[in-house]
């Protein structure tokens, strides 16, 4: 697989944000202190470690969005 393109079926809804979202997965994996390699091919890391990336991320974003939600309804 060329470097930089994913298996993934997801599409963003919104294409620029994809930028923001690789930031906030090298944030999440530092502050959780794993590494992500430099060629960004992760197939070698762990599953335990992806997840818990993914799942910090998850948990981020929603709570970005219940801030905002909060946000709307003051």
């Amino acid at each position: 697989m060329a470097q930089g393109q994913s298996r993934s079926s997801n599409v963003l809804v919104v294409p620029q944000a994809n930028q923001a979202l690789d930031q906030l997965k090298y944030e999440v994996a530092q502050e959780l202190g794993i590494a992500i390699p430099q060629d960004g091919y992760m197939g070698n890391m762990a599953t335990r470690d992806a997840g818990a990336i993914g799942g910090n991320i998850t948990r981020r974003l929603v709570q970005i969005a219940e801030q905002q939600l909060a946000g709307q309804f003051k």
